[in-house]
């Protein structure tokens, strides 16, 4: 798997400046891993293999000029082609692609497929906040329980179990559950301890609250839209909030909190700063920044997500 890489941003102000406070943001990079690289990107595209199925999507981030070949590009199984917008258009097909293939990421195989929303079933810059969990989880001493909100696919529930945890995984869509299971076999992990639950987030967490539930890792990665199972609208500027702190009690003594946010217009800082609010007096250490993955040949870095990481004391 890949190696997390730090890269601290410069400071915004100096430090002898009135008022001025140190930069703490934190850039955090995968150069991809043996199933899935980042080939080249620029003119508003991004062009990645993962496994044996080279795609070509929208990437509204690469604002620079692709360093590879026109031929490079042609060499794509299929291209995502539409409108800006993640709602619409639809993949394009130009070489045979499968219904779905495997792709090894850790001790988890994900089955990737063309799917809506342009998305392929993986987000490969999740890498070093897996690594990390790990890391965590290695820690303890008992078999840790692991919450993941919006868990998709399972690549980070299949990856916690596969070290030993208990694994509670969410998500609101029947469909991403289903994936998630097919993955699950695909791992060799069936026997994993792994509940999985088709709710909404919000709804399940009170729950949980209200039961007095706690958890040594929680994984929480919103969409900025989106619906629970009972039409429960998402909305992740109000919605969010409320959300944390009730994840904030969820949290056991040295426990550990991953936040990530795809709304990458927003600010990493503001989202530190709601978590810092909702684990006031808890102590621990925060980490925040972006997430980006870098091209094969090192050149350039496309940015994907926000972050805020912590840990407790």
């Amino acid at each position: 798997m890949a190696h997390e890489h730090h890269r601290r941003r410069d400071n915004v102000a100096s430090a002898s400046a009135p008022g001025a406070v140190e930069a703490r943001l934190q850039l955090i990079e995968t150069a991809g891993f043996g199933d899935y690289a980042l080939i080249d990107s620029g003119n508003g595209r991004k062009l990645e293999r993962f496994g044996t199925v080279v795609v070509d999507r929208p990437e509204p981030q690469a604002l620079w000029t692709p360093s590879a070949g026109e031929r490079a590009w042609k060499n794509a199984n299929a291209v995502f082609a539409g409108d800006d917008d993640e709602d619409k258009g639809r993949w394009r097909i130009d070489k045979p692609v499968p219904e779905s293939w495997p792709v090894k990421v850790g001790a988890a195989t994900v089955l990737c497929r063309l799917a809506s929303f342009r998305h392929m079933g993986l987000f490969p810059e999740q890498v070093p906040h897996w690594q990390w969990m790990l890391e965590r989880l290695a820690e303890k001493r008992e078999p840790a329980r692991v919450l993941n909100l919006f868990a998709y696919t399972g690549a980070a529930s299949l990856m916690a179990a596969a070290a030993g945890a208990h694994v509670t995984h969410v998500d609101a869509s029947k469909k991403a559950i289903t994936w998630a299971k097919e993955n699950q076999a695909a791992s060799g992990l069936s026997a994993a301890p792994i509940r999985w639950m088709l709710d909404d987030a919000t709804k399940f967490v009170a729950r949980e609250v209200r039961r007095g539930k706690t958890y040594d890792v929680v994984l929480v990665d919103p969409p900025k839209f989106g619906r629970g199972p009972e039409g429960e609208v998402w909305d992740l500027f109000t919605s969010l909030p409320p959300l944390m702190k009730d994840v904030a009690a969820l949290l056991a003594p040295q426990a550990s909190l991953v936040l990530t946010v795809y709304a990458i217009r927003a600010s990493s800082l503001a989202f530190e700063q709601l978590c810092r609010e909702v684990l006031a007096g808890r102590g621990g250490t925060f980490q925040s920044g972006e997430l980006a993955i870098r091209e094969e040949n090192g050149t350039r870095a496309v940015p994907t997500s926000l972050f805020t990481r912590w840990c407790g004391a």
